[in-house]
């Protein structure tokens, strides 16, 4: 019984540890990327040619969450801000997006593993990155692209960029706002000139 008594309070303590002591429980806060919808695609004469967009890679870091550098070598995460989409699937998607505007092509779609396409465009969102050295805080947004010929593998197209924004103020909404207006003109430098079928 007595034992049964010590329990109970033991109990209680620890209940109130994890909730803070009976304080709100904190959680996370989910950010999107966003970039302006494109312009609607020019009237096309002549346009044959297929586009499939391969999902893009990222470094594995990027999918744990926000990143911020307080050095070129180290990276860390915030604890209580996340991704609600996966950065490389929003960059996907907007890539499709602009080349489907584009006009330059007959058909852009997502890359499903079939054959029925004439180019495949593929990359990598090698930066999303908060920078908190070298004075005041940046961000990084750094995309690589290609597009090959699906029938021969030929590269016809390649394109990289790197692209810094200034951060004007010290939280993670402002972070994710230049963000976001960094990536759109990542994307914007990507694209242009769109890629065109190349001839044979």
């Amino acid at each position: 019984m007595k034992n049964r008594m010590m329990t109970i309070p033991l109990a209680i303590a620890v209940l109130m540890t994890l909730t803070g002591c009976g304080g709100a429980v904190k959680y996370p806060s989910y950010y999107t990327l966003h970039v302006p919808p494109p312009p609607d695609p020019p009237l096309a004469e002549g346009v044959h040619a297929s586009l499939a967009v391969h999902e893009f890679r990222e470094p594995s870091y990027l999918r744990r969450g926000i990143v911020y550098k307080t050095s070129p070598e180290q990276i860390g995460f915030y604890n209580y801000d996340r991704w609600a989409v996966d950065p490389r699937e929003f960059v996907t998607n907007a890539i499709e997006d602009r080349l489907s505007a584009s006009g330059k092509f007959a058909r852009v779609t997502l890359y499903d593993g079939h054959s029925d396409i004439d180019f495949v465009l593929s990359g990598n969102l090698e930066k999303l990155d908060e920078i908190d050295y070298d004075g005041g805080v940046k961000v990084e947004v750094a995309i690589s692209a290609q597009m090959v010929r699906l029938s021969t593998g030929e590269t016809v197209w390649t394109s990289s960029v790197s692209e810094f924004g200034t951060v004007t103020k010290r939280d993670v909404p402002a972070v994710v706002a230049e963000m976001n207006r960094t990536m759109d003109r990542a994307i914007q430098k990507l694209l242009t000139p769109a890629p065109a079928p190349a001839t044979k």
